[in-house]
Order: C-alpha cells, then structure tokens, then sequence
C-alpha cells in the first residue's frame, strides 16, 4: 500500500491529508500556520503521520500549495534584482518598463531595464531587426549587477523565437543566471505581460526557499522516497524544478485547491464554490471540474498583470471575523478578524473578542468550543449580526452568479460553520465532513497540468494546424512540469478571435492533464 500527502499553507491555518491508493482521507488535520511557514509544515506532516500510523517509507508523493509568492510581492521581502530586456525599440519608448509600479518596489528590483531593436507586428513583420551586439552590450554591463532577467518581445505571443535566442544569449554570458521570457507567462497586452514576466523573474529566490524548506519538512519526519510538487493556480501540479522556472503559477493556488477538492468531495463538475477560512471567504466557479480563469487583469501587489489566474471574488468574512455593535445599533461583521488567534480570543474559546463563531455558536448552528460562554449574547445582537453574514454571502454569491437562475453551491473551509443553511439565489448547498480541509484534499488528488496560448492568422495558417500545434505546445508544458507524456491529454481548448487584427487573428489556448511519473 502506498500513499499521498496533500498540505495548503494558508493565511490562518496549514492543513494537511493522507490519502490511500483509493484516495480515501485515512488522516486530516488542521494547524496554525507558522510565521516560517516550514514550522507549520512540519507540525502538520508530525500530526497526520501519527493519526494515521503510516510508514513514511510508503508516502511516494507530496503535494504542497503555498502562499509564498503571494506574501513575498505583498511584503516587499525577498525578491531579486531583476534586469529588462524589452524587445522593441523604437516603437515602445513612449512607455517604459516599470510605468506605474509602486516606487518601493521598483527600487526593490533594482528598476534595471534596456529597450532594444526587435519584436513583431500582429502581422509576423519585424518591428525593427533584432540586433544581437547591442543586447551582448547591455547583457554584459549587468553581469554582476542583476540576480534574474525578464525578456520581453512585442507580440512574441504570435513568436517566440526571439525571445528564445535572447534567453540563449543570455545564459551564454551570464552563465545559470534565472531568465524568465513573456511568451511563456503572460497573454496579449505588452505592458501587463511585461509585468508579470518581472515578477515571475523576482520570484526565484522566494521559491528556492520554499523548496529547501518543503524538503527539510519531509526529511524530519522520514518521508525522503517521495515525489515533491506544488499546486498551480489552474488546479494542477507541477515539480519543484518547474515551479522554480515558473514561481508566479503558484499564486492564488490557496484558493483553486479548495475549489478542486470541493468538486472531488460533492462529486460534481459544475457549481459554485464558498471557502470559508478563518479571515477571508473564497467564492469560486467550478467548470468541469476544474475553476474558471479569470478574463480580467490582475493586480498582484499594486502591479497589474495578465498570467492565467483563477476567478475568486474574495471577501472579509470568516470564522474569525470580529463582530462590533455600532453607536446607532447597526452590527457589522470583520472585515478584521483574530485569524489564528481564535482559540485563545473568541468568546466560546474563552477570550473577550465578539466572532463571527461565537454568533454561529449562539444561533445554534455549530458545536465547537462552550456554547454557555455566549448564552450572555443580547439575541436581537446576535440575530443582527447572522442577518449580516448573510447578507455578506448572498451578495458575493449574487455577484459570481451568470444568471439570475438558483446554483448549486459547495460550501468548504474551517469556517463553513458560520454560513446558514439557506442563501438566497442558491439551490442545494453540499456540505462533507472533511470539508474543513477541501484545500489539502485538492492539492492531493491533482493532476500534472499544461496550459499553452499562441496566437495564429487562420488566413494563413490553418485552423487544424492551429488547434494541434497549441495541443502540442501545452502537452510539451505538461512533460516539463513532471506528467507522463503517454497520459496527458486535453482538457479544454479555447479560440478567441482578435476583431481589431486581420488576417482573422485567433488566440488559441490549450490545456491537458497528465498523471505523475511513477517511481
């Protein structure tokens, strides 16, 4: 018999899970999460291990989801010096990179960058010719000055083969330097690509560190025969080396883990998904099986980019959120919250701070803690503050919803007791047992993904040839990231076409799944 671990870092809670050869959870548990993250990890791992009674000889693979990335842009902490290439010149000068990044981070990283001849037009024509002596130039002027590079070409979404020669140069003359390039991160849109290709470049010193203390973890708990990976923000998996090429696919993963385990535990393809944690709660679309991709720009840090992400509307409610009676009578609900401090601050845990638990608690609806130390509770308070989490829900809810039509609704997350049984605009609400750690259960039970985007002129290129080669470009994605190439196969293709570009401009994407190579 062998088995999986699957662990979520969050903001509140490190949760992890065994599962068995027929992935049945033998073992769960719910942690705080630790300021070194690797303590909270490691206590986790120690408390499943020792539920469950399994020898660590017999764990083959684990499966991390981590905040880490998230929290180093946010916190400003850890992250390289990153020069720019911009494959572009002249017809870009007229925005620079680094154009509305917030001043401490720019300063942060170094805020390096080189406009040089090169890129596309939508129509495949050179820009400008790409002049191979001028970026030797500029590559050896940093070399000792910048940790990572981020090339950028314009429209290299159309083709990549500069950027690629430019990335060869560069490991050239750099030696094993980290180089990121757009074509590989970002969607259409130069400057949000450019951004998130920057970030991507920043990142790798951050995912270092998670990766030696992710194996420091395991190896003090014996577990030193497995196969390591960490989610992707698509609901996949990925290996520790590709995730070091790749670091930002791991950002917003908190979240589409829950929806992932969520899908596996109601056993259903399509509904909303409701995670709710200790400060915040997730809403989330399930589409067959797998969350929908947000078509929007996303702002991570203060820096907008345009790298797949999942569709969450997050909102300040959970568990821990801090309820307050106002001057005038009205009630209101967090947005702060006690976060892992619950068990020594809520009412029911015996500290002094009014929670959305404690309301739970008081209406009857959970059994967690002493429900006498809430009897005290003014009802028509407590009635108030239940009508406002409500409220809180049905209106994020209302928001996700395409249709005025009722959803299904899966509802996980340490938090779920405090949501009611009944939500407006919601049909069936599926509850499990081990809803509460939805999140280590989807890292567990993912698959190795792929994803790939290219854009393509049906005019001249055909559309067969398109859809195969994208096929192809996304299975290749997935081999890297770890899948058995004669596993993997398509989940879903998309053709978008681009109405302001002739030739009939399509953007093609492509995503498959693969299962892990067995040992």
């Amino acid at each position: 018999m062998t088995y999986q671990i699957g662990i979520d870092v969050g903001g509140t809670n490190t949760d992890a899970v065994i599962l068995d050869e027929k992935r049945k959870v033998i073992a769960a548990t719910k942690q705080h999460t630790t300021k070194d993250i690797q303590t909270g990890i490691s206590n986790a791992l120690h408390e499943v291990l020792n539920q469950s009674g399994v020898n660590p000889d017999y764990i083959t693979d684990v499966m991390l989801g981590t905040t880490q990335a998230t929290n180093a842009i946010v916190e400003r902490k850890n992250l390289a010096k990153v020069g720019v290439i911009r494959l572009g010149y002249p017809a870009t000068a007229s925005i620079v990179p680094f154009t509305e990044w917030p001043s401490d981070m720019v300063s942060l990283l170094s805020g390096t960058y080189q406009l040089v001849h090169g890129g596309y037009e939508f129509d495949g024509n050179n820009i400008s010719p790409i002049d191979y002596t001028e970026i030797q130039k500029v590559l050896k002027d940093w070399k000792g000055k910048v940790e990572a590079i981020a090339v950028v070409g314009v429209f290299s979404s159309l083709n990549s083969d500069q950027e690629e020669s430019v990335k060869k140069l560069a490991t050239e003359i750099l030696g094993d330097l980290p180089i990121s390039i757009s074509s590989k991160i970002g969607s259409l849109g130069l400057i949000a690509r450019e951004n998130a290709t920057i970030l991507n470049a920043s990142l790798y010193k951050v995912i270092n560190k998670v990766a030696i203390g992710f194996d420091k973890a395991l190896q003090d708990e014996g577990i030193k025969k497995c196969n390591k990976y960490l989610t992707q923000n698509d609901g996949t998996l990925m290996t520790l080396d590709y995730a070091k090429m790749y670091p930002i696919l791991t950002i917003g993963s908190g979240p589409t883990n829950s929806i992932r385990g969520a899908a596996y535990l109601a056993k259903i393809r399509e509904s909303l998904v409701l995670d709710i944690g200790g400060t915040t709660s997730d809403i989330g679309v399930l589409i067959n099986g797998f969350p929908r991709e947000s078509s929007l720009a996303v702002n991570v840090g203060g820096i907008q980019t345009n790298f797949r992400m999942p569709d969450i509307l997050s909102v300040g409610l959970g568990g821990g959120s801090i309820v307050r009676q106002l001057a005038n009578g009205e009630v209101t609900v967090g947005p702060d919250s006690v976060g892992y401090n619950i068990t020594q601050e809520s009412l029911v845990f015996g500290g002094q701070t009014t929670t959305a638990t404690d309301i739970a608690v008081a209406m009857g609806m959970a059994k967690v803690g002493d429900s006498e130390k809430v009897d005290g509770l003014d009802r028509t308070f407590v009635k108030k503050a239940f009508k406002k989490i409500s409220e809180i829900l049905e209106d994020a809810i209302d928001k996700m919803k395409t249709s005025a039509e009722k959803v299904d609704l899966v509802l996980v997350g340490g938090g779920a007791i405090i949501a009611p049984d009944y939500l407006k605009g919601v049909g069936h609400i599926f509850k499990n047992e081990q809803g509460g750690v939805a999140n280590a259960i989807g890292a567990t039970i993912a698959q190795i993904g792929g994803q790939y985007e290219k854009i393509y002129q049906y005019a001249q290129y055909k559309r067969e040839e398109a859809l195969r080669d994208t096929q192809k470009l996304a299975k290749k994605q997935a081999i890297q990231a770890g899948a058995d190439p004669e596993s993997v196969h398509l989940v879903e293709i998309e053709e978008m076409p681009l109405a302001y570009a002739p030739g009939e401009t399509t953007k093609v994407k492509a995503k498959v799944v693969g299962d892990f190579i067995k040992n």
